[in-house]
């Protein structure tokens, strides 16, 4: 699924030949945390721990809010992990455009409620109806929702 799907891997391939040096640098961290008695994880493909940067790589050709709340959930992750002050930085090698992100308090609320909602879908019996949106064909997951499908 997500970390061995296709999409994973050309947006690992794209951070390599964009920014070759990197890995030397910066860290892969894994993370967990427990919110509301609900457990968290996340991984970050490059941390700079020295500056608390997160930096995440994008392959597509536009700016998705998606890739937004991304980051804000793993700065959120750090945060919950005593890791105050960080931020992370979106970069679009395909756009040459990068983007800074920081954890605002209104987000932490939005998050909050979030994982809490995720939690309650994850409890219910049966599952929610398939939605049929052209996101759905692009997404890491999309074998949880159309497995029945074909």
């Amino acid at each position: 699924m997500e970390h061995t799907s296709d999409t994973v891997y050309d947006g690992k391939l794209l951070h390599e030949i964009s920014y070759p040096g990197r890995a030397q640098k910066h860290t892969e961290i894994t993370l967990s945390a427990t919110y509301n008695k609900i457990e968290l994880y996340g991984k970050i493909d490059f941390y700079d721990a020295f500056h608390k940067v997160i930096h995440e790589t994008k392959r597509g050709n536009k700016v998705e809010a998606a890739h937004h709340w991304q980051v804000k959930f793993y700065l959120w992750l750090l945060q919950l992990n005593g890791i105050e002050d960080a931020y992370a930085i979106l970069e679009y090698p395909l756009l040459r455009q990068t983007e800074k992100v920081e954890l605002q308090p209104e987000d932490v609320l939005h998050l909050e409620k979030s994982v809490v909602e995720i939690s309650k879908l994850k409890e219910q019996e049966n599952c929610p109806s398939v939605i049929n949106a052209k996101i759905c064909k692009s997404c890491s997951y999309y074998e949880l929702c159309y497995i029945s499908e074909e």
